[in-house]
């Protein structure tokens, strides 16, 4: 087995390798002067199971070309396995025509790395299920609800506790993570005017007096969580937080947090918090990498990666 780490996220790729307890692959990413990507493998990977690990995060057209030209490079050296180790898929969020002449970006971006060679695809909580569809090979889409419920269980240790999801759409992530803990369940219903704007209607469940958590996949710009977050205090609850899988946090999406009455954001770490961010007392970090580099692990050895959330 191999790992290879592109720039998106190293931190991410170190802690998976010494999970693993395997080194990673030396290679060479740079750019030439008019930015065009250039990748080079310093080691023999003829026949080998390659795992390259790459968020495609911002900047995200970056990252992707990054991820598809060292894919490129590996079918090119006759690696034998190629497994695409995406922790944040970007472009999930365009996983449909929402109007006229609009693209399926989602789709398209499942084709590229397809085509480059990858021969898997392991990533982690898509926007919507439903895109592993658009994959022409195995896709395993890993939850980070393990990893969240340890840290509430531990935190909060299940003291009055409602689950929350921000959005009807994140329903069923926000009932599944219930569950597991055995709490009761509310719902945002919002209304979204325009793209990056939220206006929150309605909650649906009885709040008051309860410690709410809200759940979410994605943290861009931070509007609907804050937003939320305001109406469950209006509605009764004691205190709020957030935790969300990927935190984009683009826009000043942090110093929003802190100016809201949410009491902390919680983001895994699938990408790279930016340094100023991580200075906030708002926000907290959960590590990823024990369940990505179990599942590589599993998947070296032709196990089942299911079997991580029985």
């Amino acid at each position: 087995m191999k790992l290879i780490a592109c720039n998106a996220n190293l931190p991410l790729a170190e802690a998976i390798a010494d999970y693993l307890d395997a080194p990673l692959t030396e290679s060479e990413i740079k750019r030439f002067a008019d930015n065009e990507i250039f990748v080079r493998i310093n080691e023999n990977v003829r026949g080998e199971d390659v795992f390259v690990i790459q968020s495609t995060s911002f900047p995200a057209n970056d990252n992707l070309m990054e991820l598809l030209i060292c894919v490129d490079a590996l079918t090119r050296a006759s690696a034998k396995r190629i497994t695409a180790v995406i922790p944040y898929f970007g472009y999930a969020r365009q996983d449909r025509k929402t109007d006229g002449r609009t693209p399926i970006s989602a789709k398209l971006v499942a084709n590229l790395i397809s085509n480059a060679g990858a021969d898997r695809v392991l990533t982690m909580d898509l926007h919507a299920g439903q895109i592993q569809g658009f994959f022409d090979v195995p896709t395993d889409n890993l939850i980070a609800a393990p990893v969240i419920e340890e840290d509430i269980r531990i935190r909060y240790n299940g003291d009055n506790l409602m689950i929350v999801s921000p959005d009807v759409g994140g329903v069923v992530r926000a009932r599944s993570l219930a569950k597991r803990i055995g709490c009761d369940l509310a719902i945002v219903d919002k209304r979204r005017e325009k793209a990056g704007v939220s206006e929150v209607m309605n909650i649906i469940g009885d709040v008051s007096g309860r410690r709410c958590i809200m759940v979410d996949d994605i943290c861009d710009s931070g509007g609907t969580l804050c937003n939320a977050a305001k109406a469950l205090k209006d509605k009764g609850a004691t205190d709020v937080s957030a935790y969300v899988t990927h935190g984009v946090l683009s826009n000043d999406a942090v110093k929003r947090v802190e100016k809201s009455v949410l009491d902390e954001i919680v983001i895994c770490d699938t990408i790279k918090p930016r340094d100023e961010d991580m200075k906030s007392k708002a926000l907290r970090v959960l590590p990823v990498a024990p369940l990505l580099g179990e599942a590589i692990r599993r998947i070296a050895n032709e196990e089942s990666v299911s079997k991580l959330f029985d």
